[in-house]
């Protein structure tokens, strides 16, 4: 049986867009299988991790008539990277083995059988379901992500925390030294919903989730294809977009009181261009010490100066002249978790509320509300 046939670009994109959860290696073989399930003209692939099951539908030409099997998702991918775009492509099945052929290049693949394929059963208590497009929802990901804890011993930090209550989505991620929050308005009003994805899920839903510049314009009209539908239920996630079923099981826990550790009223606040302090901190970040990656920042009327230095007695000092008449602060700070925000925010300016030299400093943007981010001073 044929089972596809298609321009070689058509199935790549199909694979690529299901394979970033595949591990090379794993416990269960069948899991470095894409589960391709063909009905009628249409073709399903299906990838899972046993934590994410990820799936999308294509229509990809070959014989009518219904088909299932699990092959190799690398091996497929990396023989099909190396073909001509523009070459059409065959799998054709025979007994446990499928060819797949693109001009005189042919292969011949082992395959694993479906049954073997572990799905993630989909949960019937889901939360009601609520839409963003998907660049917003990719914003507030790349706002946050940076802040996930990584390998923490308090499982609960090693992903974000989604909030969705009333018109308000809310992202949080916190490693305990720092924390970042950014919301984003809903069309409708949505009873309170609190999950924790796990770091992978975030990492695979950034890799596959489209913005303005990956996508271009959308007309009126597509407007609905360039939402992402999601529905939470007590341990599981799901998102729709894009032709895609992307389903995660959720990270179990208590997440900290976010709200407790955002710094309130603030007297002292700077508000400067955030591209001339990132590359101020970027140029006093090579003069850190490896280890402590620390820097000082020291405030005083009309001027931020930056000052670095290491174990081999070399220094870096920076100034940036600043709107502030308020009274000097000396402050250090983990010159990476700043450059990390800086980086992530795409405004032009950025606001720094500090109380004292000891006190956590909260980041601001002038323009976007909803986006904060603390982080905590160290001594230097």
């Amino acid at each position: 049986m044929i089972v596809l046939k298609a321009a070689q670009q058509q199935l790549l994109s199909a694979l690529q867009s299901v394979a970033g959860i595949v591990e090379r290696r794993h416990t269960l073989p069948v899991l470095a299988n894409v589960l391709m399930r063909k009905t009628g003209g249409s073709i399903e692939f299906t990838t899972s991790d046993l934590e994410i099951q990820v799936r999308t539908t294509a229509t990809l030409g070959g014989d009518e008539g219904n088909f299932s099997t699990t092959v190799g998702a690398r091996k497929l991918i990396d023989i099909l990277r190396t073909l001509p775009a523009d070459q059409v492509v065959s799998l054709t099945a025979n007994g446990s083995k499928l060819t797949l052929q693109g001009g005189k290049s042919r292969f011949t693949l082992q395959t694993l059988p479906p049954e073997d394929f572990p799905l993630v059963n989909d949960m019937v208590d889901f939360g009601p379901a609520f839409s963003v497009p998907q660049k917003t929802l990719k914003s507030l990901i790349d706002q946050v992500h940076f802040a996930m804890a990584v390998h923490d011993i308090r499982y609960y930090l090693n992903g974000i925390l989604f909030v969705a209550e009333g018109k308000t989505l809310t992202l949080v991620a916190t490693d305990g030294s720092r924390l970042a929050l950014a919301q984003a308005q809903l069309e409708a009003d949505i009873p309170k919903q609190e999950v924790i994805l796990p770091r992978k899920t975030v990492l695979e839903l950034m890799r596959l989730l489209k913005d303005d510049k990956a996508s271009g314009k959308t007309a009126e009209g597509d407007e609905a294809a360039d939402l992402i539908e999601m529905r939470f239920a007590g341990n599981q996630a799901k998102f729709s977009f894009s032709g895609m079923e992307f389903v995660t099981k959720l990270v179990e826990g208590k997440y900290p009181d976010y709200n407790r550790v955002i710094p309130k009223n603030h007297k002292n606040i700077i508000t400067l261009g955030r591209a001339p302090l990132l590359s101020s901190l970027q140029r006093a970040a090579i003069l850190t010490s490896e280890k402590f990656k620390g820097v000082r920042l020291n405030i005083e009327p009309g001027a931020l100066k930056i000052a670095s230095s290491n174990a081999e007695q070399e220094e870096a000092k920076e100034e940036i002249e600043i709107d502030y008449d308020g009274p000097a602060i000396e402050i250090g700070f983990n010159v990476t978790y700043l450059m990390d925000a800086l980086s992530n925010i795409g405004q032009e300016m950025v606001k720094l509320e500090m109380h004292d030299g000891s006190s956590a400093a909260l980041i601001t943007v002038p323009e976007q509300e909803g986006f904060k981010y603390v982080v905590m001073p160290m001594r230097i």
